[in-house]
């Protein structure tokens, strides 16, 4: 489990990933209506995945109304899909009985 890229095991920043591994951007209220989280978590999971580089936040406004878009990066979309290639390691591993019995 040591190769588990860490800020992106946490489940709350697991499912931001995936949410954003699908899209080409979302903005907060769709990540925040998607997750479940509440606001002050998903900005707390966003800000811990912005400052490791995984994701772009862009404030904006649409008329008067701020906008918030979040993109996964170049950097955000590797980690990811590094992070699945080796948990799928890891399940592989599992179930083929490498581990104790």
């Amino acid at each position: 489990m040591s190769e588990l890229d860490r800020v992106i095991h946490e489940p709350a920043r697991l499912l931001i990933v995936a949410l954003l591994h699908g899209v080409r951007e979302a903005d907060f209220l769709y990540l925040l209506r998607e997750s479940s989280l509440t606001k002050g978590n998903l900005s707390s999971h966003l800000a811990k995945l912005e400052e490791a580089g995984y994701v772009k936040i862009e404030k904006t406004y649409r008329g008067k109304v701020p906008l918030t878009i979040i993109r996964l990066t170049k950097a955000g979309r590797a980690a990811f899909e590094e992070y699945r290639a080796s948990l799928s390691g890891l399940l592989s591993k599992a179930k083929s009985g490498s581990g104790a019995r």
